[in-house]
């Protein structure tokens, strides 16, 4: 038995009963998470050339995997039978539920890769990298910056934490889907994600403050946008959201509004956890808590932008 109290891994149902020809192995990638990054990921893995085998709990997400061309796995088992193993899920909680599911746990094999590429909590990665450690499978925290069209254009920037040896294992199908930077040991990447994030969340929120002081003073958004991505107040919000889903008011960048927000709370813990002070990092917390309550739970983190021009009586939507 293992140290969680499990049985040594096995080989899956699913792998002993496939034809020769077609049993999942070190060919093979599988793909867990099909959701607004993990569908075109594996959809890039897949045209690539690469194996997949993916799988989701939802019913609905396995069906649009599927219509997007992308193979989808019976059981969660046949997925953890694969040489290395994606787990694109959005916490670290959910993560540690697959670990921890029977199905999974004595269906992964030793000397297999499992690649976290969600935005997890670096400690509950580290906690995770021993769990598997003790059953002989190695892991990756890889989380990726980019969006949806970087996911589909294959532009993501993907932080890796992890040893060299397996950093090196991975990155021939990681640089399918952007630039993938070695940062650190295991759970360096979920933390420079977390704080890349924070810092994303408060150059919008200001960058939203900013552009609406200039349309009140008379000033057209567009204008200022192109002044801004001339000058030294530039940003990812300047350059991408504000232009691409604030201005057109579709605010689709793909990107949950909460799962931003757990990003950047990820973030302040960290710091109090090193001993830092982030004043302000606690306060954009607190602000788009707060735009958080007022907008609908499932709304784009680019609605921020919404939030505060509604707050002010004004539009933010291009006339």
């Amino acid at each position: 038995m293992s140290p969680t109290g499990r049985p040594p891994p096995r080989t899956s149902r699913a792998m002993a009963d496939a034809p020769a020809a077609d049993v999942v192995g070190s060919a093979t990638i599988g793909f867990v998470g099909l959701g607004n990054m993990g569908v075109p990921m594996a959809r890039r893995l897949v045209e690539a050339g690469y194996s997949v085998r993916s799988y989701d709990v939802s019913v609905d997400a396995r069906e649009r995997a599927g219509e997007a061309g992308i193979p989808v796995a019976a059981s969660l088992g046949e997925v953890a039978a694969t040489d290395t193993v994606v787990l694109m899920l959005p916490s670290s909680a959910i993560v540690q539920l697959v670990v921890d599911d029977p199905e999974f746990a004595t269906s992964v094999r030793a000397g297999s890769l499992v690649v976290d590429m969600g935005s997890s909590e670096p400690a509950g990665t580290r906690a995770v990298s021993a769990q598997l450690g003790a059953l002989g499978v190695h892991m990756l925290d890889a989380p990726v910056s980019g969006g949806v069209a970087g996911a589909e254009a294959g532009r993501l920037t993907i932080m890796v934490g992890g040893t060299a040896e397996d950093v090196d294992r991975a990155t021939p199908w990681l640089e399918v889907l952007g630039r993938p930077l070695h940062v650190g040991s295991i759970g360096s990447g979920d933390a420079v994600k977390a704080l890349n994030n924070l810092l994303s969340a408060a150059h919008l929120w200001v960058t939203s403050e900013a552009m609406l002081v200039g349309q009140r003073f008379g000033i057209d958004p567009q204008v200022m946008l192109d002044v801004l991505n001339a000058s030294s107040g530039r940003s990812g919000s300047t350059e991408n959201k504000w232009p691409n889903f604030i201005l057109p008011g579709s605010f689709d960048s793909g990107f949950a509004l909460h799962l931003m927000l757990k990003d950047m709370r990820i973030a302040t813990r960290l710091a109090r956890e090193c001993g830092l002070p982030s004043r302000l990092g606690e306060s954009a917390v607190e602000l788009w808590d707060e735009a958080a309550a007022g907008l609908d739970p499932a709304a784009d983190h680019t609605e921020v932008a919404r939030y505060l021009g509604q707050w002010a009586g004004q539009r933010v939507e291009l006339s």
